[in-house]
């Protein structure tokens, strides 16, 4: 063999060499959701001053983004949406006169929107391993966010980031875990979870998402099918109560600090639970068929809260009072 061949043969097993170091990082980074990591690096976000355990921020497999956001969502009429069974669960926001739904069924595939509803900059946020939905203003300490899929998750659950900071936040802690917004909270807005039966019914002048969202992603299909179906936990949480199920449906809320869930398996039809949380009275409710819960102060006035699966909810709120019907 000429040395001109033995030169080319070298360098093409080299190459070939590279190509595999490069594979294999890359399969390292996207099955070992710890190893993502570089001098407090993960997926690319800073953790240096993370107010959270850097060890429990896992990689979810898809790198940031790889869940795209909804940045410029449209909105169609009811009367041409034909997409929606009258079961499927929507998230129903409303600001002055305007009331949009956000259908889970596209939520899933996105867990992010943000969106302006009569003037108002919100963030729609779902996490499908959470089964949370909740709204946020965009409008954070003085400054509009826009927010995107981190890729990383904190006790199961979405962790946020803002393209202006690339600071984390947590959906389920409503607050920054980490970069310039680091313990900043964010404003929880109310919100309706309810059945598209439901809410057409409650909104016929409403707005609903469209599945024009600028990405093609199969919104027909049932994602999460199994995941929903078991009580299974994909990552790993603290788990200290276990009264309830992994995956049971709890109503979360927090008054002046004080978290409470309440099991929506325990409502009998037409009952309101009367209750004092955080000094505040409180009355709630929920409706099986509609899937509609309701929380209301002495005056009348809804007060925010998350339909969400209490392996969640007891992480992130392990001292939560629970109601026992």
């Amino acid at each position: 063999m000429g040395i001109t061949a033995y030169l080319r043969n070298s360098l093409a097993l080299i190459f070939k060499l590279v190509i595999i170091c490069v594979l294999v990082a890359f399969l390292t980074n996207l099955y070992c959701p710890t190893c993502f990591a570089r001098d407090g690096i993960k997926n690319g976000f800073d953790l240096t001053n993370a107010t959270i355990n850097k060890d429990e921020i896992l990689f979810g497999g898809p790198p940031r983004d790889g869940i795209p956001a909804i940045n410029s969502p449209n909105f169609l009429t009811i009367e041409k949406i034909d997409y929606l069974r009258d079961k499927d669960i929507v998230l129903s926001v409303k600001s002055g006169d305007v009331v949009r739904a956000y259908p889970t069924r596209i939520l899933v595939w996105h867990e992010i929107v943000n969106d302006v509803v009569a003037g108002k900059p919100v963030v729609v946020t779902y996490c499908p391993l959470c089964g949370t939905g909740m709204v946020f203003d965009r409008m954070v300490d003085g400054r509009l966010r826009t927010f995107g899929v981190s890729g990383l998750l904190y006790q199961s659950d979405v962790l946020m980031y803002d393209r202006e900071t690339e600071s984390l936040w947590s959906q389920l802690a409503m607050k920054g875990v980490s970069g310039d917004g680091v313990d900043v909270k964010l404003k929880w807005l109310p919100s309706e979870h309810l059945t598209w039966k439901a809410w057409k019914e409650k909104y016929p002048h409403g707005e609903v998402l469209s599945m024009d969202t600028g990405f093609s992603r199969n919104y027909g299909a049932r994602a999460y099918a199994s995941y929903f179906d078991s009580d299974v936990i994909m990552f790993p949480v603290p788990q200290t109560r276990k009264e309830l199920a992994n995956k049971e449906k709890v109503l979360g809320v927090i008054i002046n600090g004080k978290p409470k869930a309440y099991p929506l398996s325990g409502f009998k039809v037409g009952q309101v639970v009367k209750d004092d949380l955080g000094g505040v009275k409180i009355s709630v409710s929920y409706d099986g068929d509609r899937q509609y819960p309701l929380v209301t102060d002495a005056k009348g006035q809804d007060i925010t809260s998350v339909v969400v699966f209490w392996f969640a909810w007891q992480a992130f709120y392990p001292n939560t009072e629970l109601w026992s019907g």
